[in-house]
């Protein structure tokens, strides 16, 4: 009987192949589901709160504290 033409070590080049391409796929779903672009303004805009964070949603005008102002 014959030996099998195809050795261990190209089995194994085919599977790391097939596993890169498989990551591959999987990174581009991934960018292509989590993508910036094309996004509404609001989904872009942030606020800052009243403690000086960032968030999502806008500021309610009623807890915002007037400022001091110093006209020296």
């Amino acid at each position: 009987m014959a030996k099998s033409q195809a050795s261990f070590a190209k089995k194994q080049r085919e599977k790391k192949k097939l596993q890169n391409q498989q990551a591959k796929k999987e990174k581009m779903q991934e960018r292509k589901d989590h993508k910036e672009k094309g996004k509404s303004l609001e989904d872009m805009m942030a606020y800052l709160d009243e403690n000086g964070n960032l968030t999502d949603t806008p500021v309610d005008v009623t807890k915002k504290v007037p400022e001091e102002r110093n006209d020296s």
